[in-house]
């Protein structure tokens, strides 16, 4: 479903000095699988998530999803693809605090132009599966951590995404947060979507629910 074939990055961060972030990452990732990315920080776990969800370009190499060369697109149908195929977890939600819940989770859904009654049903099905229905009317910025995180889960599945991707999803949760985010991530395992989480948190670590784990070590893959 999702191919990475002899990608590397590199950013220039200045006319001389270069960074080289990937060298020559193959990999590959099943419909349907729960894959860890795990490593400190600054390995490229979060180039890699960057270049599936379309949000960067290797600077040589494919990143190839449903047969679609996703990194030749265009920034205009980069977005489109991100919008119709990606959840994306952020570390710290990037919600906007001033909103409500309802709001914020709905906001994916605006580039759409949908009907009132098929947006409404999309927002009931992901706050109830997240449990986050009793808060639709709350601002977000009076909200707990652990129901901030939950309004951005049901924001990123909203469209119903076949890839959900988390960035470090567990960073600045407890860990009583942390195990509730997991039994969220095995609900979402359970509707077949593919995830892609990069962590360097234990708590994954031969996790049952885990297809596999890939170490991502200065920019390699450690298969």
């Amino acid at each position: 479903m999702i191919e990475l074939k002899n990608i590397f990055k590199i950013y220039e961060t200045n006319s001389i000095e270069k960074v080289t972030a990937l060298k020559d990452i193959n990999l590959s990732f099943n419909e349907g699988e729960l894959i860890v990315l795990k490593g400190a920080s600054g390995s490229g776990k979060s180039t890699i998530l960057s270049l599936i969800a379309s949000l960067s370009k290797p600077t040589t190499g494919e990143v190839i999803v449903d047969k679609k060369k996703i990194s030749k697109l265009p920034d205009n149908f980069a977005s489109i693809y991100r919008r119709d195929n990606i959840g994306f977890i952020f570390q710290k939600y990037n919600l906007i605090t001033t909103l409500t819940v309802q709001e914020n989770i709905l906001l994916p859904l605006i580039p759409l132009n949908l009907n009132i009654s098929l947006a409404q049903k999309k927002l009931e099905r992901v706050m109830k599966m997240f449990q986050i229905e009793h808060k639709k009317d709350s601002l977000v910025k009076n909200l707990s951590g652990g129901e901030q995180q939950r309004v951005a889960i049901a924001r990123a599945n909203v469209n119903n995404p076949k890839i959900i991707i988390a960035d470090e999803p567990t960073a600045n949760l407890d860990k009583k947060l942390s195990l509730s985010f997991i039994e969220i991530i095995k609900k979402l395992k359970s509707e077949n979507k593919t995830i892609i989480i990069a962590t360097h948190d234990p708590l994954f670590f031969n996790l049952d629910i885990v297809d596999r784990e890939i170490t991502i070590s200065d920019g390699t893959a450690i298969l």
